[in-house]
């Protein structure tokens, strides 16, 4: 199987490094992306929004031959959901890690914009929860790998138009949730809960781990994605 590898906000292909062995060994072809304008200035990237992550997203299922899943972290999950939409009859399966399809006209959340882009807020930006299993080493490692995104993206409303995206089976890893956790949660979510609901096959499955299990646990990241692709 192919299988397109979407980073959240601020992150490239390599963050991906750690859990491609994982999909490789189990026989897969492995597409990580960096999206438009990841680290470039305003004046490269102003014009630069979820829709041209999406269609970027779209290409790379477009260059390859049948079926693919879809995976996306994060904000990524944005652009992966955005890709069902485009291409409902090429995405045999996405998988969101910690996080949840959008609902249509929705964004991805709201960062501060410097000098027109959004940077990397730092680890101490987010919520203990979040970053408890990422060790000072970790954090240390990674984040100089971090890059500015378009001012545009993380706030852009996604379109989506397909119903067929509904079709689409749907895997949520999320970080330390359960289903029956998330099913409470997203009922909070107003038209998030709509969207999910609205999708025919949905499921979800506990981590173990904070918002970057890529980093954290990647090993078993990669189980739980060789997982729901076979099923």
């Amino acid at each position: 199987m192919d299988i397109i590898l979407i980073p959240g906000l601020w992150l490239d292909a390599s963050s991906w490094d750690d859990v491609i062995p994982a999909l490789e060994e189990a026989g897969h072809r492995v597409h990580p992306l960096s999206m438009p304008g990841l680290g470039e200035d305003a004046s490269v990237s102003s014009e630069i929004g979820i829709a041209e992550w999406i269609a970027a997203a779209a290409s790379a299922v477009d260059a390859v031959d049948g079926d693919v899943v879809v995976v996306g972290h994060s904000g990524g999950g944005n652009v992966a959901w955005g890709v069902a939409d485009a291409r409902p009859d090429r995405v045999r399966r996405v998988i969101f890690v910690d996080t949840a399809p959008p609902a249509d006209g929705h964004g991805i959340s709201e960062f501060d914009v410097v000098d027109g882009v959004v940077p990397f807020p730092g680890w101490d930006h987010f919520p203990d929860e979040d970053v408890n299993d990422l060790d000072e080493a970790t954090r240390a490692r990674t984040a100089p790998l971090t890059h500015s995104v378009p001012a545009r993206v993380p706030t852009d409303g996604i379109a989506l138009r397909d119903p067929a995206r509904y079709r689409v089976p749907v895997t949520l890893l999320m970080g330390d949730l359960d289903q029956s956790a998330f099913e409470k949660v997203i009922e909070q979510w107003g038209p998030f809960a709509d969207e999910f609901h609205a999708i025919e096959s949905a499921e979800v499955v506990r981590i173990g781990s904070g918002h970057w299990p890529q980093f954290s646990v990647p090993e078993r990241l990669g189980a739980l994605l060789n997982a729901a692709i076979a099923r």
